[in-house]
C-alpha cells in the first residue's frame, strides 16, 4: 500500500492509504460476514482509510441510515482497530423523518444539528473522536457563519480532527474558508466530489442532485491547484462498474462525443499494461497532479482485490499522456 498525508496542521493531519474503501451499503446491500471480511482484507493489505455517512443507507428501509456506521462500529470493537484506521463520516443529508430524503428534507448544517449528528455518530462508531468530518451537501438556509463555527468549535476541543466538505460549489467552499481564516477556526482541508476517467456533461443535471455541481469541472481542479493544501477523495471513481459490466452501462451524463475517444485510450493502456480498466482509472487518479485519493466500495473480497491491484501499477508519462489527450 501508499501513503497519502491529508490536512495541514500538525495536530491534526492524518497519514491515509492512497485508496479509501466505500462502506455505504456495509450493513444492508453487503451482509455483515461479507463487510467484515471485506474490511480486514483492506486492513491486511495497508489500507487505513475508510468512508461512511450518517445517512447511510437511509433508502434501504426508508428510515434514517446509520446502519454503515453500526457496522463499523461492530467492526472496531470486534478488532479492536481503532488506532489501525482512519474513519471519515459526513453529516447534512440524513433525512430529517423516515420515508423521506435529502433532496426535500435533509437535516442541513445548523450549529444544533451538527452537534446533535457527532453525537449519533460518535455513538453508533463507538469512537470518542471523528478523524474526518464532511459537510455532506450544501445547506441554502443556514448562514455559513454559524456552520463555519460549529464545525470550528468540534476541532478546537477535539471531538473532531479534520473537516472537509462534499457536493458544494466552489464559491460555497471558498467563502466558508475564507470564514474559518478569518475567524481563527478549523476550516475544510479535503473535498469529496464524484470524479473519475470519463468527463461528464456538464450541461444537464447530474444523478441525485438535480442542480449539478457536484463533480470536479474546470472551475473546481482549478481551485484544487491553486490550493496545495487540499486534498481531492474521489468517489465513484469506477461509475458503478460501468467500465468493464455490460449490464452497467453509462449513464446520459456521458453521452457526448468524447466518451469513445477516453475510453479507446483506456483500452489501449489496459492492454499495454496488462491490467484491467478499473485498475487503470485508479491508477490514472492516484498518480494525477492533484492529490487524488480514490474511493472505492467492494461488495466482495475479489472486488476489493481487483481494486488493490492498482497500487502498484505505475503509468508512464507516455500512458498519462495518451490518457489525459484523448478528447
Amino acid at each position: 500500500m501508499r501513503y497519502r498525508t491529508i490536512g495541514t496542521d500538525p495536530s491534526t493531519r492524518r497519514e491515509v492509504s492512497s485508496l479509501s474503501l466505500g462502506a455505504m451499503l456495509f450493513g444492508t446491500d453487503t451482509d455483515e460476514k461479507t463487510s467484515f471480511a471485506v474490511l480486514d482484507r483492506f486492513v491486511e493489505a495497508g489500507g487505513t482509510f475508510i468512508d461512511t455517512s450518517n445517512n447511510y443507507a437511509f433508502w434501504y428501509d426508508d428510515g434514517l441510515g446509520g446502519q454503515s456506521e453500526e457496522l463499523l462500529g461492530r467492526w472496531l470493537r470486534s478488532r479492536d482497530a481503532y488506532d489501525r484506521v482512519v474513519i471519515a463520516t459526513k453529516l447534512g443529508a440524513r433525512p430529517r423523518t423516515p420515508g423521506t430524503s435529502f433532496l426535500d428534507n435533509p437535516e442541513g448544517l445548523s450549529a444544533k444539528t451538527i452537534r446533535a449528528a457527532v453525537e449519533g455518530s460518535l455513538e453508533r462508531l463507538g469512537v470518542e473522536r471523528l478523524d474526518l468530518l464532511y459537510a455532506h451537501i450544501e445547506d441554502r438556509v443556514t448562514p455559513a457563519e454559524e456552520t463555519v463555527g460549529a464545525f470550528g468549535e468540534l476541532v478546537a476541543e477535539g471531538t473532531v480532527g479534520l473537516l472537509g466538505v462534499s457536493n458544494h460549489t466552489t464559491w460555497r467552499i471558498e467563502r466558508a474558508r475564507a470564514i474559518a481564516a478569518a475567524t481563527g477556526v478549523a476550516g475544510y482541508e479535503v473535498l469529496q466530489y464524484s470524479h473519475s476517467y470519463l468527463r461528464p456533461r456538464t450541461d444537464i443535471p447530474r444523478g441525485m442532485f438535480p442542480d449539478g455541481g457536484v463533480h470536479p469541472g474546470t472551475e473546481l481542479l482549478s481551485y484544487l491547484r491553486a490550493e496545495p493544501g487540499l486534498s481531492l477523495v474521489a468517489y465513484s471513481p469506477l461509475l458503478k462498474g460501468a467500465y468493464t459490466r455490460a449490464d452497467k452501462p453509462l449513464s446520459d451524463d456521458y453521452d457526448h462525443p468524447g466518451t469513445p475517444a477516453r475510453l479507446a485510450a483506456l483500452r489501449e493502456v489496459a492492454a499495454e499494461t496488462g491490467a484491467t480498466l478499473n485498475q487503470v482509472v485508479l491508477a490514472w487518479q492516484t498518480g494525477h497532479e492533484i492529490p487524488i485519493i480514490p474511493l472505492a466500495g467492494a461488495s466482495s473480497v475479489a472486488q476489493l482485490d481487483e481494486i488493490l491491484g492498482s497500487v502498484e501499477l505505475e503509468l508512464t508519462a507516455e500512458q498519462r499522456a495518451k490518457l489525459d489527450a484523448a478528447h
